[in-house]
């Protein structure tokens, strides 16, 4: 008789907890959904890591710095081991440090085809664009900083704000002194003249050569090569007014214009986009002389 209510009340606790469990709110689901989701996704994560012994692998020494938060306001140099793939980039192992090992760190990165000029860095010991540099080009382990000469606002990213002053301080824009009477015409460029701007025209505007340049790091006030490079673009284009172009010469030939340079080829070393920079400067600064002779 005993065992019978025994058994009784075992299925009454069992019918309870189903009666329990059918009744769960849907904020419970969700919750219990996203625990089952985090610990799937934690026994993923160590099986990758596991799988690394077996796998070709690379090291990464990571600037770190975060003036906001205690404890991190001291810069420091991070570890991070990612696996190795051909074809893979410096940014493509910082993003998988990032979404793999710590979301805190911080980089600048937009399109990833080496054309937008957000993400360059200091890469071993050179500025580079870290979606274009590839991690079998570089000695282990690599060492990834900010760009130099610049304020670190955090991790990697710079501030950029006085580098867009000086490009926006050339005045980077047409001002024609006649324009075509028809507003549908075009303004006709000549094939020479479109060849000489053409490797001008091709700036990123990533602050490579400006953080490589020393004049630049001990002059704030020196427009620097992709300023001057901009001013180049504008002033050897046929289709620039002639008041336009003296008046733009006056902007980059002043105290802390062309004069400042001194031919050190840094600039045009480290740009991406393989633009003679130093040869454009040389060539303003022949114009500038050439602008100031007088014959009476």
């Amino acid at each position: 008789m005993s065992t019978q209510i025994e058994q009784q009340e075992t299925e009454t606790e069992a019918d309870e907890a189903e009666s329990e469990q059918a009744v769960e709110s849907p904020g419970d689901q969700r919750r219990a959904a996203k625990r089952q989701r985090q610990a799937e996704r934690d026994v993923q994560r160590e099986a990758e890591e596991a799988s690394l012994d077996d796998e070709e692998t690379v090291e990464l020494k990571v600037f770190r710095y975060d003036p906001e938060v205690e404890g991190k306001q001291e810069p420091r140099f991070d570890d991070f081991t990612v696996p190795f793939h051909k074809g893979m980039t410096v940014l493509d192992a910082l993003i998988y440090a990032r979404d793999r090992y710590d979301s805190s760190l911080t980089f600048r990165h937009s399109c990833r085809q080496a054309v937008c000029g957000s993400d360059a860095l200091f890469v071993n010991g050179r500025q580079r664009l870290g979606c274009k540099t590839q991690l079998s080009d570089l000695d282990d382990p690599i060492r990834i900083e900010p760009l130099p000469h610049q304020e670190v606002v955090k991790d990697l990213v710079v501030d950029m704000e006085h580098f867009y002053d000086q490009m926006e301080a050339v005045e980077p824009y047409f001002d024609a002194d006649e324009l075509p009477e028809d507003s549908l015409e075009e303004q006709r460029q000549t094939r020479e003249n479109r060849e000489k701007v053409k490797m001008s025209t091709r700036c990123i505007w990533c602050g490579a050569c400006m953080s490589s340049c020393n004049i630049a790091a001990g002059d704030n006030e020196y427009l620097g090569p992709a300023a001057i490079n901009k001013a180049y673009r504008f002033a050897m284009d046929e289709r620039e007014g002639e008041n336009r172009k003296q008046e733009r010469l006056r902007i980059i030939e002043q105290e802390h214009g062309v004069w400042r340079c001194q031919t050190q080829f840094s600039c045009t070393e480290v740009c991406p986009k393989d633009i003679p920079l130093t040869e454009h400067i040389q060539e303003l600064k022949r114009e500038a002389v050439k602008n100031n002779l007088k014959f009476w």
